[in-house]
């Protein structure tokens, strides 16, 4: 595929090589005649000197037969910018990098709607949901990406005395706003379907909103629900540090942060008003030891640079902590963090290569991944005009255990569909599709 990168910085030169090696057609874009000529040298990618938010470059550049633009400058509003022109300007596909949380913040504004990009893509925010993905459930749906953030997925254990427990799901009074998007029992995963029973032991996730899941969840257990608040240690609270803070503390986590910078601490403590907010240096063992690392569930580090990270992971370990993860950028730290006796090792570069090869598609497929467990895929995928799945309800097309529609996107809103909803040209859907019916599924939505 024919990909434009704007931006020959650390991520753009990294973008361009991954691509390249894996046989897809580069063309880079930056300002800086020095990067330019680096990167025409060392990489076999096309190369021009040139503003990324200017008309004329774009379009030596021949972004109209680009089937992806990739804005990734130092810059946010340009990367936002030239993105938009991107896609305007022909791009099949168009995804701008920002750093600021207030691009990714629909409460205040929908930049990627109003702009017409694709996706905006946040290193740190993804690194972030990686790393709660590891606390929360390790096999749970990566829906956060698709969906925008305005979905939760929970997955639960059924009790065997539970009110869902030897009946179908067509029986159970589950809210409209909810769907179950996948049952595992044993070693087998599969989409849920109407028909499906549930037996005691099986484990289902729910998708939907926070307030709609944690009303469901009664119907899978058994008295009482249990809540151990487990605790979670971050170093750091930078833009990873927030986000992974930001998610979990919604999850009844326990989330202390220890940040050097106290105008950073202050501003932390008004975004996240559940979590504790220390001003303190987590490369120190005797701050660690007084603010009780060693007794956390999970300790965290995420403050930037990839020594301090190992460092006060090792460190936390060594006090005790029961699970230690770091940020690393570095792709040759992965194979020492291990033996360190660090469990989890995220690497910002890995995670952004996996979203990025997932927009690389044809057709209707906007992007897609695959569940933890390898088999069933998580689609995002556009309804165009004339798509035979616009003809009939989500009840009527032949649907039910193949591709369960989890979540519907129209006019900037995101919501779990129901069964008599009809999809429009526009809509952006994310699906689960079981892997025996791939082809079939995505045959609905082309026309």
């Amino acid at each position: 595929m024919r990909v434009l990168t704007l931006g020959a910085g650390t991520v753009g030169r990294w973008v361009a090589d991954m691509l390249c090696r894996r046989g897809h057609s580069v063309t880079v874009v930056d300002t800086n005649p020095h990067n330019v000529q680096r990167i025409n040298s060392e990489l076999d990618v096309r190369a021009i000197v040139g503003s990324a938010s200017r008309s004329t470059v774009l379009f030596q550049a021949d972004v109209c037969a680009a089937d992806m633009c990739l804005a990734v400058t130092g810059d946010d509003e340009v990367n936002i910018v030239a993105a938009s022109m991107a896609k305007a300007l022909g791009a099949r596909r168009s995804i701008a990098r920002v750093y600021a949380p207030a691009f990714r913040d629909l409460s205040t504004f929908d930049y990627q709607r109003h702009f017409n990009i694709d996706s905006l893509l946040s290193l740190e925010q993804l690194s972030a949901f990686e790393l709660a993905r590891s606390i929360r459930n390790p096999d749970a749906i990566p829906l956060e990406h698709f969906a925008r953030g305005q979905l939760e997925v929970y997955e639960l254990e059924v009790h065997a005395k539970s009110l869902a427990a030897c009946h179908k799901l067509r029986d159970l009074k589950v809210p409209g706003s909810v769907r179950i998007g996948s049952i595992s029992r044993g070693d087998r995963m599969w989409i849920a379907s109407g028909e499906d029973e549930l037996h005691g032991g099986d484990r289902v996730s729910l998708i939907g909103s926070p307030e709609a899941v944690a009303k469901t969840r009664s119907l899978f257990l058994f008295g009482p629900e249990k809540r151990i608040r487990q605790r979670v240690m971050i170093a750091g609270g930078g833009e990873t540090g927030y986000h992974l803070a930001d998610s979990l503390t919604r999850r009844d986590y326990r989330t202390v942060i220890l940040e050097r910078d106290s105008n950073h601490c202050d501003r932390l403590a008004k975004l996240l008003p559940k979590a504790t907010i220390i001003h303190a240096n987590a490369n120190r063992r005797t701050v660690l030891e007084d603010e009780g690392a060693g007794t956390v569930d999970y300790f965290v580090a995420c403050t930037g640079n990839d020594e301090s990270n190992i460092m006060a992971g090792v460190e936390a370990r060594e006090l005790g902590a029961a699970r230690v993860m770091c940020v690393v950028g570095r792709p040759d730290y992965a194979n020492v963090v291990g033996k360190l006796g660090i469990d989890r090792a995220v690497s910002e570069r890995d995670v952004a290569a996996r979203q990025i090869l997932g927009f690389l598609n044809e057709g209707a497929i906007i992007s897609q991944r695959r569940l933890p467990n390898g088999s069933i895929g998580v689609y995002e995928l556009e309804v165009v005009e004339g798509a035979r799945v616009t003809n009939a309800s989500l009840a009527e097309l032949p649907l039910a255990g193949r591709c369960l529609i989890g979540a519907i996107e129209r006019d900037g809103f995101v919501r779990v569909p129901q069964a008599d909803d009809r999809l429009k040209a526009g809509d952006v859907v994310v699906a689960l599709i079981d892997p025996s019916n791939t082809e079939d599924s995505l045959a609905l939505f082309n026309q």
